[in-house]
């Protein structure tokens, strides 16, 4: 056929996992034609955004049994392939090319550089050394499975190769061509995201932050770190964490919801009701908005006490068994209305994609079709922020890479 291009690999997606793939593949079996199909005019482009432009490339999480707790998909699957390619291997492949690695105090790792662009440069002066082509606004329009070899249809074109790996991120188009070929698609919702609150508690406290617990006031959803009053609700790990291991559930409920909010995660509301008691037999002449018995911010601390009713000229002495009660109650229990959701930062991430049971974990191979590999974020894995959804990519296109370069 005319315009048909023959290589050995063609990987579909120019992403973390396209480009990390290709490497490792180019690397291992330097005999080897190998392309990447990018549908948009550049490549990496969500690794340039990620981390707020600095690129959280992985986590300080070197157990992989502790590793795979971050994921609320892919937990079970992820254990076996981070036993041959874990964090501390993201950290080795950066660091002999010339990248290092640092890691901030709640675990994330980032170029030293705090840049992206370290990572894009890396990958692309990687790929170019090894001879990979890269062809951009290459949009992949049919997928079709001969006999030995595998068809990519695109707007440029047709590419034939032996080895196929999809690596196309959360694509709609590429999971409608992979159910054609008989896959189930676990239908994508929406992870990692903000909620949206509007309370009058919180009104006006936009970047307060403090370490909270969160549940989910119908069932057993809970989450518990960090948590950012925002101009339009409620954000920080402990929200992201909330919405990353209830996409599904929360998508159900259409984002409306109560949440309950402790804004003081190793106190109970008796503990609360206790300290708050002791606190006003040592201050009884003193104004209850002036002495805050807790490591919260006074003004969120302020606001809770409006909220029970202590008005800001209310002696501790004056404060009512009730009050001290529902004070205790909106410290520990707080309920919070949501009312829809806010993407985080640029970062989208979606629960869903194909069937982990279709998935051999051992080559990240199709158990369906021979020859058609997966890596990253097109399988139904995702998960929490701090750069574990990154750690997936690497570590599934280097065992697909693997797999590739061993049987070619």
């Amino acid at each position: 056929m005319q315009n048909e291009r023959k290589k050995d690999v063609v990987i579909v997606g120019g992403g973390a996992a396209g480009f990390f793939a290709a490497i490792q593949i180019a690397t291992q079996n330097p005999t080897l034609d190998i392309c990447i199909l990018e549908r948009g005019k550049e490549v990496l482009t969500k690794v340039k955004v990620s981390g707020g432009g600095r690129c959280n490339v992985t986590h300080a999480e070197f157990v992989p049994s502790e590793l795979v707790k971050n994921y609320p998909r892919g937990e079970k699957e992820l254990m076996g392939p981070f036993h041959h390619f874990c964090s501390g291997d993201t950290v080795d492949f950066f660091e002999s090319r010339g990248v290092e690695l640092k890691i901030e105090e709640d675990g994330r790792m980032f170029p030293v550089s705090d840049s992206s662009q370290t990572i894009i440069d890396c990958f692309l002066s990687e790929s170019r050394k090894l001879g990979v082509e890269v062809h951009k606004n290459h949009t992949v329009k049919e997928i079709q499975k001969g006999e030995k070899s595998w068809d990519i249809e695109t707007n440029h074109g047709r590419f034939r190769a032996e080895k196929l790996l999809i690596a196309s991120g959360s694509n709609p188009k590429i999971w409608t061509m992979l159910n054609k070929l008989g896959h189930r698609i676990v239908s994508p919702v929406p992870s990692l995201f903000t909620f949206n609150i509007k309370d009058t508690r919180i009104k006006g406290l936009a970047g307060i932050a403090g370490p909270a617990s969160v549940k989910l006031v119908s069932g057993s959803l809970s989450a518990e770190g960090p948590l950012l009053i925002t101009h339009w609700g409620m954000s920080g790990p402990a929200i992201l964490k909330l919405s990353a291991w209830g996409a599904r559930t929360l998508n159900e409920l259409n984002y409306k919801f109560e949440i309950k909010v402790n804004w003081l995660p190793s106190s109970t509301t008796e503990n609360a009701i206790e300290t708050l008691k002791e606190t006003k037999e040592q201050h009884p002449k003193k104004l209850a908005h002036n002495i805050k018995p807790f490591e919260i911010s006074k003004r969120l601390w302020n606001r809770l006490l409006q909220a029970a009713g202590i008005s800001e000229q209310q002696r501790w002495a004056d404060v009512s068994a009730g009050a001290i009660r529902t004070l205790a109650s909106e410290l520990t229990a707080g309920i919070y209305r949501v009312n829809g959701k806010s993407t985080f930062k640029e970062e989208f991430v979606t629960a869903g994609g194909i069937d982990l049971k279709e998935i051999n974990f051992k080559s990240f191979e199709s158990k369906k079709h021979k020859g058609l590999y997966f890596a990253g974020e097109v399988l139904n894995i995702d998960a929490i922020t701090g750069g574990f959804n990154f750690q997936n990519a690497w570590t599934g296109a280097f065992i697909a890479a693997r797999a590739i370069a061993e049987e070619v």
